[in-house]
């Protein structure tokens, strides 16, 4: 098994922060991991990416051009990463602030309520974690416990209080998932 994978955003929105945790969880597993962020100077804000990789076999390189899924949860990174969805691949996006909802056919589309889900739970920093349990919920391929693994390791510990609010917004994300094309 190997997944490609592009989480993309804004700065702010806990998209490193996801892969980051992704991509432990898949180390939790044995599983081979690359992780390559990307992001401009303006940090919060600004476009950011990461791209990761898990595998159970050794990986050549960390740099790709399509990839089997995409989380998408802004408006540029649907623009620009749509198209690099491989074919019979999953997109996964959060609608708020998407004026053009994805168009392609020949893909798995998934849509979460990520951001209005946070707002309802009180904490908007719970955004990326909803994100991760809609993607844990059309790709079961890293294990919950392996998940809250990956936050203990990729948390400062001074945080490990925050982790039972993190799993509860994974749940809040499996439960929430909206199919909206499959193949």
């Amino acid at each position: 098994m190997t997944e490609e994978i592009i989480i993309a955003g804004f700065g702010g929105q806990g998209v490193l922060s996801m892969g980051k945790i992704l991509a432990y969880s898949g180390i939790m597993q044995d599983q081979e991991v690359s992780w390559m962020p990307s992001y401009g100077p303006e940090m919060r804000g600004g476009t950011a990416n990461v791209t990761v990789i898990l595998s159970d076999n050794r990986i050549s390189s960390p740099v790709l051009k399509k990839f089997d899924t995409a989380i998408i949860l802004n408006q540029q990174s649907m623009d620009k990463f749509e198209a690099d969805v491989k074919p019979g691949g999953t997109l996964l996006y959060d609608p708020n602030g998407i004026t053009r909802h994805p168009e392609r056919t020949d893909i798995n589309i998934f849509r979460i309520p990520g951001a209005a889900l946070a707002t309802e739970m009180g904490n908007p920093k719970t955004f990326n974690m909803i994100i991760m349990g809609g993607f844990l919920k059309v790709k079961p391929i890293v294990k919950l416990e392996n998940v809250q693994r990956g936050l203990e390791k990729s948390l400062p510990e001074r945080h490990h209080k925050l982790i039972p609010l993190n799993i509860e917004a994974i749940q809040k994300g499996i439960e929430n998932v909206e199919t909206v094309l499959a193949l």
